[in-house]
């Protein structure tokens, strides 16, 4: 399988384990928890292979990038969160940055 089909998954599984993690509302709600939990872990095994493959700095970044702009999206229509115009174009310059990752990556 391509190292960017499992980096898609990581970056799935961790935004997903994030949204759940809200959900728990600080494990007050255990079953949000543990599915968090099993989300979070389960990026852990997709996330290796892509490292295989391609450079461990690149990975980190689009992974990590992506997720904070899904999870700031994910907060701001699921949970009613509010952000002000000045952090819209700090997670657009996250998103321009893990884009422009992408696409200088030659390998993989």
């Amino acid at each position: 399988m391509n190292a960017w089909i499992f980096l898609a998954i990581a970056i799935t599984l961790e935004v997903a384990g994030t949204f759940l993690l809200k959900l728990s509302n600080g494990f007050e709600k255990w079953e949000w928890g543990l599915a968090s939990i099993a989300c979070y872990s389960a990026c852990f095994w997709a996330l290796p292979p892509a490292m295989k493959i391609l450079p461990v700095g690149i990975v980190y970044a689009i992974w990590s990038g992506v997720g904070i702009v899904a999870a700031s999206l994910i907060g701001l229509f699921a949970f009613d969160e509010r952000l002000g115009a000045i952090q819209f174009v700090f997670i657009a310059m996250i998103l321009i940055g893990a884009v422009g990752l992408n696409l200088s990556v030659q390998n993989g």
